[in-house]
This record gives C-alpha cells, sequence and structure tokens, in this order.
C-alpha cells in the first residue's frame, strides 16, 4: 500500500470534478496488461478496480485506455499510481494528447453542465501540469 500524506484528505487535495464513468479499460505497464473497470475519471486522474491478477511494481508508471461509449473514441492517459486499496486503484494523469483532452472535456463538461467551473478546472490542471515534476524513468 501507498503512503498518504497525513496533513491532507483525499477530499482536501482533490480539486476536479470527477465524473462517474463505468466501462472497461486497459492498463498497462511495460509488456503487462490488464483488463479493468474504470470507476471515475476526472481531468487530474481516474480510478479503477483493481484487476484479480494485478501485481504492483516498483515502478509506479501506467498507461490507461478507454473507449467513450457509442463511439470508437479511445481516450490515453499517462498515469502514475498514487494510491492502491483492495479493490480499487487510483492514478494521477501527468499526460494526455490533445485528441483525449478534447475528448475527455468534452465529456465532462456535458456531465456538470457548467462551463465556467470547466474553464477554472482546465486552469488548475495546467497550473498543476507546470508545477508537476514527471517521474524518473
Amino acid at each position: 500500500m501507498l503512503a498518504r500524506r497525513p496533513e491532507t484528505t483525499m477530499a482536501e487535495r482533490r480539486h476536479f470534478t470527477r465524473i462517474f464513468y463505468l466501462t472497461a479499460a486497459k492498463l498497462t505497464q511495460g509488456e503487462h496488461q490488464w483488463r479493468t473497470q474504470l470507476v471515475d475519471v476526472s481531468l487530474q486522474g481516474a480510478l479503477l478496480l483493481r484487476p484479480e491478477d494485478w501485481v504492483a511494481s516498483e515502478d509506479k508508471e501506467y498507461e490507461i485506455c478507454f473507449v467513450l461509449g457509442g463511439s470508437d473514441i479511445e481516450i490515453k492517459m499517462q498515469v502514475e499510481l498514487t494510491h492502491e486499496a483492495s479493490k480499487k486503484l487510483g492514478f494521477y494523469c501527468h499526460h494526455i494528447d490533445i485528441d483525449s483532452a478534447t475528448h475527455l472535456k468534452r465529456m465532462i463538461e456535458l456531465n456538470i453542465g457548467e462551463e465556467q467551473l470547466l474553464h477554472r478546472e482546465l486552469e488548475q490542471l495546467l497550473q498543476e501540469h507546470r508545477d508537476h515534476v514527471p517521474p524518473e524513468s
């Protein structure tokens, strides 16, 4: 289990609207691949059901892919494992391609229905990505 910083709670750290979105997802790390289920997603990351054959690795870098329902649009996120529980895995998105970001933004916009809130979240995301130090390979 990954250690959490005791000075902040998950709710205090969460600055992004999470969209409940159950769909099949693929989690990849190098040659390893797991079929799993996306539980929710935000501009900052995703929560997945922990695959039954899950084996944690020292390397925390992964890729998450899922297809938007009723389409052939695939969202791909380069992520870092941030927390692990018995049934769920939480990931921080440190890179997303422009097409995936555009589709994800639109999906969130349709779900939250408040464009100004979405723009504030996008500004926050850009600031966090400027401040984020990428993990060493």
